[in-house]
C-alpha cells in the first residue's frame, strides 16, 4: 500500500516537473481560453444584459475546447520514451499511476482556468454569486474533462492524426458538462438556483472518477500490444 502511494505521488510529481520544463505547453491552453472567452465582448459590444446571458455558454465552451489541445500529450511522451512500458510491468496498478497522470494533466490545465474564471466573467457583467458558481461548476467539471480525455487519449495513442481522431471521440462525451455547467451559472444569474446543475455535475464526476482511470488503463494496454 505504501509502495503504491508513493509512486502515485511520485507519477504527480514526475509530470508537473516536465511541465515546468515545457511551459509553452501550459501557457497555450491558459491563452487560448483567456483570449477565447476575451474576444467575445469585443465582438458583440457593451450590451451588458447580452453579455451576462451568453457569458456561462462562452466560458464554458472555451474551457472545454482549451481542455482538449492537451490531451493528445497525455501519453504521447511516456509511449515515446518507453515509460509507459516500465508503468505496465511495475508491481502498482496499471489504473492508480493513470489516475495519478490524470490529476497531474488537471493541475496544468484545468486548474489554472478555474482560477482565472472568475477574472474573465467580470467582463461579462456577471455578479458575486455567479462567479462563485462558476467556478464551483468548474471545479466539478473540468476534472471530468481530463477523466473522459483521457480514455481518448489512451484509444488514440500512436494513431496518425491521433490529435483530432481524440477530438472526435471525446466531444460528445463532454456534452452533458458542458450543459450543466453552463445550466447552473445560467440558473444563478436568472434566479432559479444552481444547486440541480450542480448536483449533476457532481455525479458524472463520481462516475468518471471510479470508471475512468481503469477503462484508461485497459485502452492503453491495448494500445501498446
Amino acid at each position: 500500500m505504501n509502495s503504491a502511494l508513493t509512486a502515485f505521488r511520485y507519477v504527480i510529481a514526475r509530470d508537473l516537473l516536465l511541465a515546468m520544463r515545457r511551459k509553452a505547453d501550459v501557457l497555450t491552453t491558459l491563452f487560448f481560453f483567456v483570449i477565447a472567452v476575451s474576444l467575445f465582448p469585443l465582438g458583440i459590444g457593451p450590451d451588458t444584459e447580452l453579455l451576462r446571458k451568453i457569458a456561462p455558454g462562452i466560458v464554458w465552451v472555451a474551457a472545454l475546447l482549451a481542455a482538449m489541445l492537451s490531451l493528445g500529450r497525455m501519453f504521447a511522451d511516456d509511449h515515446r520514451d518507453g515509460t509507459l512500458e516500465q508503468m505496465m510491468l511495475a508491481p502498482q496498478p496499471l489504473g492508480l499511476m493513470v489516475g495519478a497522470k490524470i490529476i497531474a494533466h488537471w493541475l496544468l490545465s484545468g486548474l489554472p482556468l478555474v482560477l482565472i474564471a472568475p477574472l474573465l466573467g467580470l467582463q461579462f457583467g456577471l455578479g458575486g454569486d455567479a462567479l462563485l458558481i462558476l467556478v464551483a461548476s468548474l471545479l466539478l467539471g473540468t476534472p471530468v474533462l481530463s477523466l473522459i480525455g483521457a480514455i481518448g487519449a489512451a484509444l488514440t495513442l500512436g494513431v496518425r492524426g491521433g490529435g483530432v481522431l481524440v477530438s472526435l471521440l471525446v466531444l460528445p462525451l463532454f456534452i452533458p458538462v458542458l450543459i450543466f455547467g453552463a445550466g447552473a451559472v445560467e440558473a444563478s444569474v436568472t434566479g432559479l438556483g444552481p444547486a440541480a446543475h450542480l448536483s449533476l455535475l457532481g455525479a458524472i464526476l463520481l462516475v468518471a472518477l471510479f470508471f475512468a482511470p481503469w477503462a484508461t488503463a485497459l485502452a492503453l494496454r491495448i494500445a501498446v500490444e
